[in-house]
């Protein structure tokens, strides 16, 4: 006897994607889909519902926060950083983006049949570096080999543990009317850095990527007592994912303002000449944040002073429409609706 969607008929139609594309992976429309249809009605609890970076768990007499991410960036090495440091700096600012300072990481490799020692020896020496500039340790592992070409030299997963060691409740559904959005810095350096790495492609000026940890700018805002209501670290899917996402979740309307947004020019000219939207490219060392119109210009003040939060800027408020869309008011002053990405931009750079 059939049980529905728990037991039966698959959800999504097979008419429309029999088989798993790379743009069930980029952040966008299929990915949410996957999200929507496949995972949440599995696994669904009110832990997952909260649609977080992690999970916030209440254990005893402490507050931790859980995440979990995998690595399978090609090329492993990109100017500003390689798969080990994405890693490390990933799972760190996941359970920065609730609040938490990291304390501990499990790290799982799985190796391709052929790959250079060499090789595996420059990536765990990067992950000790950012590591040790995290101030995390990493406690725990796994390691597996598959056959030769099936692994595209090496794949990592991580999870992380962090403290939650303060009172605020950090996460979507917490989000308020009229609270302002701070973006921390510009866009695409991440995206763009990995594909030139990719292609081969040389421009005017360099481009490396933003790949930092970002504890320590969300613990000087905590320790300030500043109100935050939520954090969204801009990774797949780049800052529209993340607004989009958040207003869904939120069931606000944000009003974001397209010249406040930060793009260096040499990003700007290579999304140009590449056709890429930087809302839409990948971001390894940004951060939105959704806080308390009272404490906005003490949290710029804060952010500013950090090297890879100096261009910090607010973009935008969340209105007291309860639309749960975003609309993006552009440099010509015409407002748009923000969407998804209905495909993948750039697979397999994070």
């Amino acid at each position: 006897m059939s049980q529905g969607n728990s037991w039966g008929e698959c959800p999504i139609p097979i008419s429309d994607y029999p088989n798993i594309l790379l743009a069930h992976g980029g952040g966008g429309k299929l990915m949410q889909q996957l999200i929507d249809k496949i995972f949440l009605p599995a696994f669904d609890n009110p832990t997952l519902q909260t649609r977080h970076d992690g999970a916030l768990l209440n254990l005893s007499n402490s507050r931790l926060a859980f995440t979990t991410d995998s690595y399978v960036v090609k090329p492993l090495f990109f100017p500003g950083g390689d798969i080990g440091t994405l890693a490390i700096n990933g799972t760190v600012n996941d359970l920065a983006m609730c609040g938490a300072r990291p304390a501990y990481i499990s790290a799982g490799f799985i190796l391709e049949e052929g790959l250079p020692i060499d090789t595996l020896w420059k990536i765990a020496q990067s992950m000790r570096r950012a590591a040790d500039e995290a101030e995390v340790n990493i406690v725990t592992g796994d390691t597996k080999v598959v056959e030769r070409g099936k692994g595209d030299g090496i794949y990592i997963n991580t999870a992380g543990i962090g403290l939650v060691e303060h009172d605020q409740i950090i996460m979507p559904a917490n989000i308020k009317s009229g609270d302002s959005i701070i973006l921390s810095g510009d866009l695409g350096r991440h995206g763009i850095a990995v594909m030139a790495a990719r292609e081969g492609l040389a421009f005017e000026s360099a481009i490396e990527s933003d790949c930092a940890p970002l504890t320590e700018p969300i613990m000087s805002l905590l320790k300030a007592k500043v109100t935050i209501h939520c954090l969204r670290d801009l990774t797949r899917g780049g800052l529209a994912a993340a607004l989009v996402e958040i207003a869904q979740t939120a069931k606000w309307q944000l009003l974001i303002d397209e010249s406040s947004i930060a793009v260096s020019e040499p990003v700007r000219g290579a999304c140009e000449i590449l056709g890429f939207d930087p809302l839409h490219v990948v971001n390894e060392g940004r951060f939105i944040a959704f806080i308390s119109p009272d404490y906005a210009k003490q949290a710029m003040e804060i952010l500013r002073r950090f090297p890879n939060c100096r261009e910090a800027a607010i973009i935008g408020e969340v209105t007291n429409q309860p639309d749960a869309e975003v609309i993006l008011k552009s440099k010509l002053g015409v407002k748009l609706v923000l969407d998804l990405p209905a495909g993948e931009q750039l697979p397999r750079i994070c």
